[in-house]
């Protein structure tokens, strides 16, 4: 029999609707039950497409002796994080009180009835696993605190109200610091204490791409000609398209490798890391002209098209499991693989097995992932890459989460628009996916965050949201010069200002949960340095210096932790730097500037605006003057360099 999870949208709460635990969606229903009825609450924090999630729900929420617990002592929640992001962040900070240090996903937390969190975790396996309380297994757990709760245990009441009070208190930073480029120098230094020399990248596994470090390391060659943070930068988009993380048969990447190699993933594809990987990739290949970087970016861009996308709607990710277990619909055994080469009269089997790093033991549970053995592909792997996609044809197809969310839509929706200037054919993707995302989320003048494909949104939009979707539009302006998309790029900052910002604080939600703008990149780029590039964007292209006002003020709040480590907030660090520089304008006629598309994507500066004007020549300007007029491109960078 279905929980009253069956009337929701959420894949995720979908996901979760025939499990014999009693549960309620998140709303006033539950907690008035928990209050009226003196219940502890347990609230379960996930995604779709979350491999720990799903084991959870195999290990205690399917477990009956766990389920009984929970509907005699509990009031039960589930929360899709993905839809519910304020929520989500609200509790990932509890977390981090509690435990002292970043939780994860699936997320575990207990409340008083009066909903005050006490108890904090992730995955809790149904058996103890040691003597302490955070060893203790989901049944002697939730034995323990439904049996405190009745009897009105003081200590619990006693630590959930001091719990709130260092919730509620907000810390302001000590002191401004002057901006400077020599945060450059610490921002270096802390990049190469964390850069990994054998395969790249900036932690061991679990290893992320970190795309917000890597795109700043770009503007750091950009602007200083750093051979350090190229070679930093090179060696890590080399190691990771070798394979593993990497889908080389399908395309796209997983969301972070298990090893420090790149070669086993966590399965799941998320739609914002393939966003900003097709974006740094496709960057990566303007500056460098490595066509490998190219077929990267466009592999993603045509995965995204081709298996996660409906009506110009992007989804939202792709679970890691199918048939049941993880990875299985991803990885080959020795022998089918050589059996399809030999069907096929392939020579030298074993040689192409072995570039492919397909061997009799494997390298993942006896089966084997693809990666390339050497940096670059195998001759023949075009052609065998279909053969491979064939062998996948007869499996489970992961499960999608057909969720279409603002913020992560805009992301790949800029990453077209960066493609877009090196082949047309992306430019007219963005603004098919640009136009079906705005009839979709922006309903009589309100912005929502989130819905189910095909199913009218509900949950109003984030700062996140509108940050992310003003970037896009302004791309998508500087890539068409249509108006309408600036217009539409200024309306939704301005209603971003109106909402989320006082006094160069942003926050990223307000009403029910109130819930102040991280500033670091951690998942994906930080949404309050997204509106800063957006400020800075439109007080350029507006010339209207209200805007970057905001900017300024947003990164002097935020100067005393930027300068001390900015590694931990890249972007915040590339927008600092466009601030003290200043952005190009690059002003001619349309045509010039749509035929020029390439050569000016080519720019080494990287700072760079476009606007038409009824100039036949181009002309390069600053934010209110403008410099030189030339008839040729290849003047532009000298021009530009002269100019400061």
């Amino acid at each position: 029999m279905s929980n009253r999870l069956e009337k929701e949208d959420s894949p995720y709460l979908q996901q979760h609707k025939e499990n014999p635990v009693d549960w309620y969606p998140w709303g006033d229903e539950a907690f008035l039950k928990a209050k009226a009825e003196n219940k502890a609450i347990f609230i379960s924090i996930g995604y779709s497409s979350c491999h720990w999630c799903h084991v959870m729900e195999e290990t205690v929420f399917e477990n009956q002796i766990c389920a009984d617990i929970l509907n005699e002592h509990f009031v039960s929640i589930k929360v899709d994080r993905e839809e519910r992001p304020d929520i989500d962040k609200h509790y990932q900070e509890v977390h981090m009180l509690l435990n002292r240090r970043a939780g994860g996903w699936p997320t575990s937390i207990f409340c008083t009835p009066q909903n005050k969190p006490f108890f904090a975790g992730t995955y809790i396996p149904p058996e103890s696993q040691g003597g302490s309380i955070q060893g203790m297994g989901f049944i002697e757990l939730t034995k323990l605190i439904g049996e405190k709760i009745a009897q009105n245990d003081e200590q619990i009441y006693k630590n959930a109200d001091e719990i709130e009070g260092f919730l509620n208190h907000i810390e302001h930073p000590k002191e401004a610091t002057l901006l400077k480029e020599d945060f450059v120098k610490n921002f270096m230094l802390q990049v190469k204490n964390n850069y990994q020399t054998k395969d790249g990248g900036f932690s061991v596994a679990p290893k992320f791409p970190h795309v917000s470090t890597l795109g700043t390391l770009l503007t750091i060659d950009k602007l200083y000609g750093d051979k350090e943070a190229s070679s930093m930068l090179l060696h890590t988009l080399n190691s990771m398209k070798k394979g593993g993380m990497y889908d080389l048969v399908d395309g796209g990447f997983c969301r972070y490798s298990v090893d420090n190699e790149w070669v086993v993933p966590h399965f799941e594809k998320m739609l914002y890391d393939n966003a900003l990987l097709c974006e740094v990739y496709a960057n990566a290949y303007l500056a460098y002209k490595d066509e490998s970087f190219l077929h990267v970016a466009k592999e993603i861009a045509d995965f995204w098209q081709n298996f996660m996308s409906e009506d110009n709607l992007f989804y939202s990710a792709s679970d890691a499991d199918s048939d049941g277990e993880e990875g299985t619909y991803f990885i080959y055994t020795y022998e089918e693989v050589y059996n399809i080469l030999q069907v096929n009269n392939y020579e030298n089997i074993e040689d192409i097995l072995q570039s492919l790093s397909i061997t009799k033991s494997g390298n993942f549970e006896g089966k084997n992932i693809i990666r390339f053995k050497d940096a670059e592909a195998p001759k023949e792997f075009e052609t065998i890459k279909i053969l491979l996609g064939d062998l996948r044809a007869s499996r489970e197809y992961p499960f999608c989460d057909k969720k279409i969310q603002t913020s992560w839509s805009s992301m790949m929706i800029k990453s077209l628009f960066v493609l877009g200037n090196i082949d047309a054919k992306y430019k007219q993707r963005g603004k098919k996916s640009l136009d079906a995302l705005l009839k979709t989320m922006f309903i009589e003048g309100k912005l929502y965050h989130t819905t189910l494909i095909h199913k009218k949104p509900k949950v109003e939009a984030f700062l996140e949201d509108y940050a992310y979707l003003a970037q896009a539009l302004i791309l998508a302006f500087n890539s068409t010069q249509d108006e309408v998309y600036l217009v539409k790029a200024h309306h939704f900052t301005n209603m971003a200002l109106e909402e989320f910002y006082k006094n160069g604080v942003w926050k990223f939600s307000t009403g029910e949960f109130e819930t102040k703008a991280d500033i670091a990149d951690n998942t994906y780029t930080s949404s309050v340095s997204i509106m800063v590039d957006v400020l800075i964007s439109l007080g350029t292209l507006l010339e209207d210096d209200k805007y970057a006002h905001f900017a300024f003020k947003t990164i002097e709040y935020n100067s005393y932790e930027l300068g001390r480590r900015p590694v931990v907030y890249p972007y915040m660090l590339r927008q600092m730097l466009r601030h003290l520089k200043g952005d190009r304008v690059i002003k001619s006629n349309i045509k010039n500037l749509q035929n020029s598309a390439l050569q000016l994507s080519l720019i080494t500066y990287p700072f760079i605006q476009r606007k038409a004007t009824d100039d036949k020549d181009f002309m390069v300007c600053g934010a209110k003057s403008c410099f030189a007029n030339t008839d040729n491109l290849n003047n532009i960078n000298d021009i530009i360099a002269k100019s400061f």
